[in-house]
């Protein structure tokens, strides 16, 4: 999981210091404040925090947005035109004033401060238990650009690495008539999947599983979606402090004694094969790790799928291309 946003629209992050911004302005409570002025007071604060963005928004105006209508209670989708005048009592400014403070003090996530987050506007219950769900994945089951490689036969569906279950459910979403199972190492991250399974109602079609790799999950796979740990060690020691506060386990690539985030990659071309039926793929996101990628696998014939982030950022694997890499070629156990 890579951890900051790819696309265009995506911030330069700078080094961030833990930042203490003045409380916003009172203002006399005859004249009540508006949303208004509010979701612009946040805006600056969160501005000139130079915090770093990347889990649901890319920039200090959009955060503010989240946070302050979350606080209030209103709709993430409502219409700040229409709202702009709405009027907000002196105790939920500073209920407002309070949850941007902690956003700044802490350095968490929005979506942890609210518990949630969106993923192709599915809501998912979201905890330090788990990362915050952000894979381009999703887009790609969204809008069927998997499809051409599926059929009727295709049953069974592995979310390898699921996390907190998001890409499991969009799965079963997507496919109504697939079995999906959603397996990860951790069993933390697995209460969080069950959650979001239950939240949901989709107990009868996932099946969640503790699995380091494809350790319990035999399988054998019509489609198997990962989205692994795959950052590289420059880049785990470069994080924000907001990348901090997720889980390692589920961003460090260089568990195996490597430095170029692809440890857990090298597992999963290894022993896939075999748990692949024959015709099933593998669609894998390496964020950008493409360079690291090809340099471990120089040999592997893949179809990059374009998502919104760029086309190098989601890959797809067929089983006929994973067996056609020589031996010689193989990840070593």
């Amino acid at each position: 999981m890579w951890p900051w946003p790819t696309s265009n629209r995506s911030r330069t992050f700078t080094a961030a210091r833990w930042t203490t911004c003045p409380a916003l302005p009172a203002l006399p409570t005859e004249h009540p404040v508006k949303l208004k002025e509010l979701l612009a007071a946040a805006t600056r604060r969160l501005d000139s925090a130079r915090l770093a963005y990347g889990h649901g928004t890319t920039n200090a105006r959009d955060e503010a947005i989240w946070l302050v209508l979350w606080q209030l209670g209103l709709p993430l989708d409502s219409d700040l035109d229409a709202l702009a005048r709405h009027p907000v009592s002196t105790e939920q400014q500073a209920e407002v004033d309070a949850l941007i403070q902690r956003r700044i003090d802490t350095r968490e996530p929005a979506a942890y401060l609210t518990g949630e987050a969106w993923l192709q506007g599915v809501s998912f219950h979201v905890d330090r238990r788990a990362i915050v769900p952000r894979s381009f994945i999703a887009e790609l089951l969204a809008e069927g650009s998997i499809d051409p490689w599926l059929d009727e036969r295709s049953r069974d569906v592995l979310d390898l690495c699921t996390g907190n279950g998001s890409l499991a459910v969009l799965a079963a979403m997507a496919y109504p008539d697939v079995r999906v199972t959603g397996a990860d190492i951790s069993a933390d991250a697995l209460e969080v999947a069950r959650i979001n399974v239950a939240r949901h109602e989709l107990q009868q079609r996932i099946r969640l599983v503790e699995s380091d790799g494809l350790q319990n999950c035999p399988g054998p796979w019509d489609l198997v979606l990962c989205n692994p740990p795959y950052v590289n060690a420059r880049s785990m020691a470069a994080l924000p402090p907001e990348y901090r506060a997720e889980p390692a386990l589920a961003l460090d690539g260089n568990t195996a004694g490597n430095v170029d985030g692809m440890d857990f990659v090298r597992a999963l071309i290894r022993d896939l094969p075999r748990r692949l039926k024959p015709q099933g793929v593998l669609v894998l996101e390496i964020g950008n790790e493409r360079e690291h990628f090809e340099a471990a696998f120089p040999h592997l014939e893949v179809v990059w799928l374009a998502t919104s982030a760029g086309d190098d950022q989601v890959l797809l694997l067929t089983l006929e291309s994973l067996t056609a890499l020589p031996t010689s070629q193989m990840p070593a156990p």
